[in-house]
């Protein structure tokens, strides 16, 4: 069980450099390999240091170096570095102390430095954990004894002094903690009886080797096999996330940001010919989503089951207009719009009820007829899902604002992208324009289903404040490049788009990040009032 302290501890660092890549010496060249074969995740990170000196980083030091994100990312890491003993205090311990003032330093280092962290397979079932930093002399030296003071507080193992470093053994069970240094290096290794990626890295950084095959202009590179790593950390398996494979790297005063998404099963994607509203459809556009193919994934979703429809749509097209910021709709190809809407109007009244009391906005009230169904008694918008026939066929249309009428005919290059036979997914935005209407969208949302909205003088929004304008078109692409493998694209100034921005603040405020969940008020005493 001791392992798990500087499994999470670990982990920590990981988070906290890559929630600060976003906010803001170089050492010697060398080469690269083959990762092993039992590999189970890893991140490599060059640091901010070595980003500061590439031509490409217009981008990273003019949104992620302000006043406002050096504030955030102050906030941030004094969150991780409490984190851990949040976490385990009920473990520890009677007394121990929270040691954020000997870990916080230690997280400057991981932004700065350059750093890689490996996780693998044992033979003895159990996984093994290794974190190697780029540091300076006096630097290697703060870190090992910091951590060695740390380890010794919280797992009351005794710090054993060997060659270049330290380690703490525990004999029931065989735990292993290791501190090395290795020339430029300082290696961190936890596993079991003995730490054979422990010494495999060390003596790879002695000879001037990574353990992780990375592009020359690359920044951060991540390669996750998450149904892997759910054996060890329950909580994920009901996500069935895929292995994840990223880089990001800057190119052309943009973030660039390219991956796969691995499956253990072939996908199976049923990827018919696009049905687009064109005649719904019109400018001014800040942003347009196009979708297809997540039939399959939709059935098994629990919060679509109450929710019928024969058979489960399998596009969806959603864009943003520029002139009222509430002005974001969705369109659904159905077979018959007539069967569809009363099918839902029916699931709606059957799940929410006539009337519903909401505590901030009052009496709401559920309209259905043949053509639309509609929430009433909305001071500021008008939610609804409406009938649309279409020369591409019938659609449900939603949106909380009335649309404009039609300005003209749409350009061509606007479906331009869409022409691959593979393409699974599609998003273009202007994110300058599309932050402030996601921001308003999100904050209503939060407030209609009863989470804190985020904070306008928070140091999080005010970093969104100053990026805002900064930021210029984003383009998103998904194709399926085999049967069990999706390949993802992304160009962008900021290297999110505006909806990732805003659930990034959002998560970055929340009370006990980095797990990320939301305080919800109390419970309603009634969720809906029967006519």
């Amino acid at each position: 069980m001791k392992k798990w302290f500087l499994i999470l501890f670990c982990a920590a660092l990981a988070v906290a450099v890559i929630s600060c890549t976003h906010l803001c010496g170089k050492k010697t060249a060398i080469q690269t390999v083959a990762p092993p074969l039992k590999l189970i995740g890893q991140i490599h990170f060059v640091g901010v240091e070595k980003i500061s000196t590439d031509t490409n980083s217009f981008a990273f030091t003019n949104l992620f170096c302000s006043p406002e994100a050096r504030v955030l990312r102050n906030q941030t890491l004094n969150k991780l570095a409490r984190a851990p003993y949040q976490f385990l205090q009920k473990r520890m311990t009677p007394g121990a102390g929270d040691e954020t003032a000997r870990l916080r330093p230690l997280l400057d280092d991981l932004l700065r430095a350059e750093w890689f962290f490996q996780i693998r397979d044992a033979t003895n079932g159990s996984p093994e954990f290794a974190l190697a930093v780029c540091l300076d002399k006096n630097r290697a030296k703060f870190w090992q004894t910091n951590l060695a003071n740390v380890l010794e507080s919280w797992t009351k193992m005794s710090v054993e002094k060997i060659h270049d470093g330290w380690q703490m053994k525990k004999h029931m069970p065989p735990d292993l903690i290791r501190f090395i240094r290795a020339g430029d290096w300082i290696v961190l290794g936890c596993g079991q009886d003995e730490l054979p990626l422990n010494d495999e890295i060390v003596r790879r950084v002695l000879a001037g080797k990574r353990p992780a095959s990375v592009a020359e202009d690359c920044w951060l590179s991540a390669d996750l096999d998450w149904p892997r790593l759910v054996r060890w950390i329950l909580p994920l398996e009901k996500f069935d996330l895929p292995e994840t494979q990223l880089q990001v790297g800057g190119r052309d005063d943009n973030l660039r940001v390219d991956g796969k998404f691995i499956f253990l099963r072939p996908l199976a994607l049923p990827l018919e010919k696009w049905r687009i509203p064109t005649n719904t459809i019109h400018e001014p556009f800040v942003s347009f989503t196009a979708a297809r193919g997540f039939a399959p994934w939709l059935e098994k979703q629990s919060w679509a089951q109450p929710f019928k429809s024969e058979p489960t749509p399998n596009q969806v097209f959603i864009w943003a207009l520029a002139q009222i910021p509430l002005q974001t709709f969705v369109a659904v190809p159905v077979p018959d719009a007539i069967n569809a809407i009363g099918q839902l109007g029916t699931d709606l009244s059957v799940s929410l009820g006539k009337n519903f009391q909401h505590p901030a906005l009052g009496l709401l009230t559920l309209v259905t007829n043949d053509n639309e169904i509609a929430w009433r008694g909305f001071s500021f918008v008008s939610p609804s899902v409406q009938l649309m026939r279409e020369p591409a066929g019938d659609f449900l249309l939603a949106g909380l604002f009335p649309n404009s009428p039609d300005s003209g005919p749409l350009p061509p290059e606007l479906f331009a992208p869409l022409a691959p036979p593979n393409l699974v997914f599609y998003h273009w935005e202007n994110t300058a324009e599309r932050l402030p209407e996601v921001r308003n969208l999100s904050q209503f949302a939060l407030l209609f289903s009863h989470w804190n909205q985020l904070d306008g003088k928070s140091a999080a929004a005010k970093w969104l404040d100053r990026i805002g304008p900064m930021l210029g078109n984003t383009a998103t692409t998904i194709t399926q490049t085999a049967p069990d493998e999706l390949t993802f694209t992304r160009k962008a100034p900021g290297g999110l788009t505006a909806v990732e921005f805003v659930a990034l603040a959002n998560w970055l405020e929340a009370t006990d990040f980095p797990l990320g969940k939301f305080q919800l008020p109390a419970p309603l005493k009634t969720n809906s009032l029967q006519p």
